[in-house]
This record gives structure tokens, C-alpha cells and sequence, in this order.
């Protein structure tokens, strides 16, 4: 399997592929990330079309063995962000 992109491989293709410079493209990608951390944390969620969407999820507190010492440790409950693909992306994927 080969490795994933790079961010800045990714902006050399869009750039290339949209005619856009290299910095105007890096400026959005910033603001797409920017907006996406102020609607997680506001609303819960952000949708990005044909993408798939960010969702905050809270973990509930648990228990949990430290498979070293064997001893029972309790984990804090707290808030992780889960991405879920879009079924349109599965089904392309799949082809």
C-alpha cells in the first residue's frame, strides 16, 4: 500500500489541477480546518459535501486493565471526534 499524501503534496495537486497558487490554495485548506474545529466544537458536527462528516462523540468513563501490571485503572470520560465517511464515497471506493 502506498503512503498516504503529504499536505504539502496535496496542495501541489490542487494547485496544479485548479490553476490556483500554491498559497492561495494552502489559505483555504487553513481555513477549512479552522472552520471545522469552531463548528465541532459549537454545533457537534461539521459536513463536508460528498466527503463525509466530523462528528464530537462523548466516551463514557470505564474501567480498564494495564496489560503490564495487570492492575484495574479507571479511564475518565471525554470527547472524541469520529469521522464517518459518505455513502457516496463508499460506493466509489468499491468500484
Amino acid at each position: 500500500m502506498a503512503k498516504p499524501l503529504t499536505k504539502n503534496q496535496i496542495i501541489k495537486k490542487l494547485s496544479e489541477q485548479t490553476g490556483v497558487s500554491s498559497k492561495d490554495v494552502k489559505n483555504v485548506l487553513n481555513c477549512l480546518n479552522e472552520m471545522a474545529i469552531k463548528e465541532v466544537k459549537s454545533n457537534g458536527q461539521f459536513r463536508i459535501c460528498d466527503l463525509g462528516k466530523l462528528k464530537l462523540r462523548k466516551r463514557e468513563a470505564r474501567m480498564m486493565r494495564n496489560p503490564q501490571t495487570g492492575k484495574q485503572m479507571k479511564v475518565p470520560a471525554k470527547k472524541v471526534v469520529k469521522f464517518t465517511v459518505a455513502k457516496s464515497v463508499k460506493e466509489k471506493i468499491a468500484k
